[in-house]
This record gives structure tokens, sequence and C-alpha cells, in this order.
């Protein structure tokens, strides 16, 4: 199976993500007894490099395993998310790969995971996906004819200047912010910082950056490389090491289409999660690689009293958010849970507000 470097691939914006860093191990589906009757699925994939990208290559080897439960996968790449989750809603898309952030039009609550400041760690996160793993949890991931396949982990979101001396909220006043153009959430939270949020997408926020267009973004350490985010530093930038959220991608599947066709639609869909929750370590050694890869130059450290003002200041902002209908209630209070149980210490745990 042809692969290139994982240095060379644009992970965020591929996001048939993490899957395809499952390269030097076998594809290895759940096992599962082959389909009655053979179907066709259409299925939509975001990656930036569309049919030559990685994410792409690595769908089409999962097809081929595909065809041993009698499933047909007809692979589309596309190189606007956008456009993948509008193809996805107008049916012309049985599945579709998209991050997280997108797919909350689709499922309130799974899209709500990408929120600022829920999952601190790797360990929240894996925590977290255990849980959805859970069949219990099953009647959550399906929202009208919409259900989430798997939830993949990208790793934290961290908050890029291109001035070091831009080391505060106070001192990140008037200077200009890529924010998701979908994401209302985002907007919100950097005007309420004094901040001025440009709106942006997942394909041009980098170039924005690196072409100093704007001052501040957030990203993930597998996107470091791929994306030379290390023009947009240049001498003067530094990269906080203090995620703000953790990012996530999202497969989802049309229900509607297939739950009368496969009489055992929800184990097999079930078994999927459960996979993908196998996996985590190999997706965790990719970040943690990704993030020790980035030169220590640009790495700053956050004072513990900063660290701790700003998780507060995030956890404000998330009541907010949630109070004002941009997150999921459910989601926020699943995550709360997942938080105090690692660190039960905390102030919230006390505290009825998530």
């Amino acid at each position: 199976m042809r692969m290139t470097s994982l240095k060379k691939i644009a992970l965020l914006s591929s996001l048939l993500l993490p899957l395809q860093s499952l390269a030097a191990e076998p594809v290895g589906l759940p096992a599962m007894k082959p389909l009655a009757k053979p179907i066709t699925i259409k299925f939509c994939i975001f990656d930036i490099m569309g049919t030559s990208g990685d994410a792409f290559s690595y769908a089409k080897d999962l097809a081929l395993e595909a065809k041993k439960w009698n499933i047909n996968a007809e692979m589309r790449a596309y190189t606007d998310e956008r456009v993948a989750a509008e193809d996805f809603k107008a049916g012309q898309c049985d599945g579709v790969a998209i991050s997280t952030m997108r797919a909350k039009q689709f499922n309130f609550f799974i899209g709500s995971i990408d929120s600022p400041g829920s999952l601190p760690t790797w360990r929240h996160v894996r925590e977290l996906i255990s849980l959805l793993a859970n069949p219990k949890m099953a009647p959550l991931t399906i929202s009208g004819p919409y259900q989430v396949a798997a939830v993949i982990p990208l790793g934290g979101a961290y908050v890029m200047v291109n001035d070091r001396q831009i080391d505060s909220i106070e001192k990140a006043a008037g200077k200009k912010v890529a924010v998701l153009d979908f994401d209302k959430a985002q907007a919100k939270i950097v005007q309420g910082l004094g901040a001025q949020p440009v709106a942006s997408d997942i394909t041009n926020f980098a170039g924005k950056f690196n072409n100093g267009q704007v001052d501040i973004i957030a990203a993930p350490a597998v996107a470091f490389k791929p994306l030379e985010l290390y023009k947009g530093l240049g001498t003067k930038g530094a990269i906080f090491r203090f995620p703000l959220v953790q990012i996530t991608a999202t497969v989802l599947i049309r229900r509607d289409k297939f739950i009368k066709d496969v009489p055992d639609f929800d184990d097999r869909v079930q078994k999927m999660r459960e996979f993908a929750f196998t996996k985590l370590d190999v997706v965790e050694r990719m970040v943690n690689a990704s993030e020790a890869d980035i030169p220590k130059k640009y790495w700053m450290d956050l004072t513990k009293a900063d660290q701790d003002k700003y998780t507060r200041l995030m956890r404000e902002v998330r009541i907010n958010m949630t109070k004002e209908g941009m997150y999921d209630k459910k989601m926020m209070s699943l995550m709360k849970k997942v938080r105090c149980k690692i660190e039960p210490t905390n102030e919230e745990c006390s505290q009825n507000l998530e």
C-alpha cells in the first residue's frame, strides 16, 4: 500500500484523517459477516489534495476491504469541505468525512465536542471516545436521517502568534484572529477578547497567517509542516503550549438509506465506533510525533497562574455559549463528567453549571 510520509500529509485539511496514519498496519476492518445482498455506498471525503491526497488513497484501500462485507464503496474526493458537507446534505453522498465543527449541523451533540477547554489533554479525549463507543450512547449519535459512525481526534489546537509579545489576552486586543466562518462561537469568543475576527475556512486560514493577513490562529501540531505555518511565525512568532480545544473529525452516514436494507445496521455501525476507539494509540503516536517535530524555539509555556486564568475563561465561554444554544447541554455535561473523573478536585466539580 503506497503511503507518503506523515510530514507531507495536510492532516488538518485531509479529514479522513488519522486513518491514513494506520498505513504501517493492516487495514483490519472489524470482523463482520458479508451482507446478504450487495449495496453501493457513495462516500465523500474532504482531502485538500483531492484524489492524489493520502486521505483519499487510504480511503480507497478501505473500500477494497469493504468489498469483503459485500459493500461497494464509490469514493469521491473534495478539496472544499463546505461543498462536501452540502453534497452530503443534498443526498449526493451516503457518507462523508469532515471536521467535527462542520459536522455540528448534522449532529449537534457530537458537533459540540470541539468547544474551548472541554478536553484539556489526550487522556480526556480517550475517556470521551471510550464513552461514545458504548452502545448506550448510540441514540445520541443519531439525528434525523444522519448517524455518526466514528469520531477521530487530531490533537490539541494551539494558539500561534506572529509576535511572541502577544503573550496575554490583554495584548491580543485589536489583533486580527482567523476564525472559521461557519462556527459563530469562534467569532463571539474573539470579539469578547477585544480582538478582530477574520472569517476564514480550513483551506485558507493558514495562508492568511503565513501572508500576514491575520496575527493569530489556532491549529494542531499535525498542521505545522504540511501547511508551512513556520512562515507565519517568522522570527518573532510563538506557539503557546496550552491547547484551546481538541480538534476532531467525524465520519457520518445517511442512516435512512440503509436501515431498511441492512437488518443488522445498528450492530455494524456500533462496531465501527468501537473500531475507531481501538486505533487511538496509533493516532496518539502520530500526534505526539508531530508535536515533538516542531522546533523547540517556537514553543512558549504559560505560567500556572495564566493557565488557571485561561481555563476559567474558557469555562465561562462554554457556559455562556451553551446558554445561547451554540453547544449541546448533554455533551457539555458529559465532558464535565470526564474532566471531574480525571481531576475531581477541580472547582467546577463542586458546582452545577455544566
